[in-house]
């Protein structure tokens, strides 16, 4: 019986005819001595494996033009993804995240440390990783997820779990609230051992994967559906002109967000100090999120951004002073 290295090495091989020299699987199974439905097993395995990445380029002209525009403007790499204009939210959300999870696949080596914020965005991502076999990678929880009804345990866990499985890496949770009640509780807890060990490890990570929380998306972002915040706080941040949140940190319009009260009591990382991480991947889909999106483009927490066109489009409406979904344009 062969090795799971040998047979690995098998699939790898039966790939290559298949996917680089275009053989039949018949051509393939009469070269290497094997059935055709060995050969079609193996190909399945390398494909499971992540020993093969398929890349489509979809040919419509416009989304690159969306992305070059916007790289323009704000200095990063952009990926548009062309999503059906008859499609639901959730499905656009579904397009982007497969993405985005082949391109954090290609961004992810070993022995790097990967900050993952939670949220419904990066859930959905972490379920269409590409997987990945990698060596001394670590995945280290970017904010706290706690509320007063629930531990946010079992919810960020399973964000962990497929992130630790894609790349066969290890996890650091972050054991705290998204935000604390009182800013000195938060500023005693830093001074504890255990929790500076996590935060050393987010702000020493090599990439960062987040998504863009949004008041106006018609996707409920989890941070304002999942009891984190009252409905007092969510009235008062809009009066503030606050119009979404990077990794449970609220943002105004222009991007500012140091004298925002509650982010005194946020446990992610502002987006200064995402802003030292070399590779900082943000996810978005939906039009709605435009207005959140700008905002934190405009902290400069972002470095590479996977977005669908309709997202993209109304990203450069709202550039420009037009309105998104009722919010009108605040510019810089």
């Amino acid at each position: 019986m062969a090795t799971k290295s040998e047979r690995r090495s098998l699939a790898y091989e039966a790939a290559v005819l298949y996917f680089v020299e275009q053989q039949t699987m018949e051509a393939i199974a009469n070269k290497l001595g094997i059935s055709r439905s060995t050969v079609s097993r193996l190909i399945s395995s390398a494909r499971d494996d992540g020993l093969v990445r398929i890349s489509l380029h979809a040919p419509e002209e416009p989304n690159d033009s969306l992305a070059r525009r916007i790289e323009e403007i704000y200095g990063i790499d952009v990926t548009v993804v062309l999503v059906s204009g008859q499609s639901t939210e959730i499905r656009r959300l579904e397009r982007v995240a497969g993405v985005a999870g082949n391109l954090i696949g290609d961004v992810v080596e070993d022995k790097m440390v990967v900050g993952v914020a939670w949220g419904t965005t990066v859930s959905t991502v972490s379920e269409r990783l590409m997987p990945k076999h990698l060596s001394g990678v670590t995945i280290v929880q970017l904010n706290g997820a706690a509320n007063p009804t629930t531990t946010g345990l079992p919810y960020v866990g399973e964000i962990l779990g497929n992130f630790t499985r894609s790349f066969g890496a290890k996890a650091f949770p972050f054991p705290v609230p998204a935000f604390f009640d009182y800013a000195k509780t938060r500023d005693h807890m830093w001074h504890e051992r255990s929790i500076q060990v996590v935060r050393d490890l987010g702000r020493n990570a090599d990439v960062a994967i987040f998504g863009v929380g949004s008041f106006t998306s018609p996707l409920p972002s989890h941070v304002y559906a999942g009891g984190y915040l009252s409905s007092d706080e969510v009235t008062a941040l809009r009066r503030d002109n606050v119009v979404g949140d990077v990794c449970t940190v609220l943002i105004r319009a222009d991007g500012t967000y140091e004298d925002i009260e509650i982010n005194t009591r946020a446990t992610g990382p502002t987006p200064a100090e995402l802003a030292r991480i070399p590779r900082r991947v943000c996810v978005v889909a939906g039009a709605g999120k435009a207005p959140a999106l700008a905002a934190a483009l405009r902290s400069g927490a972002v470095t590479d951004l996977v977005l669908d066109d309709e997202c993209a489009a109304a990203l450069l409406e709202y550039e420009k002073g037009g309105k998104v979904d009722g919010a009108s344009a605040s510019l810089r």
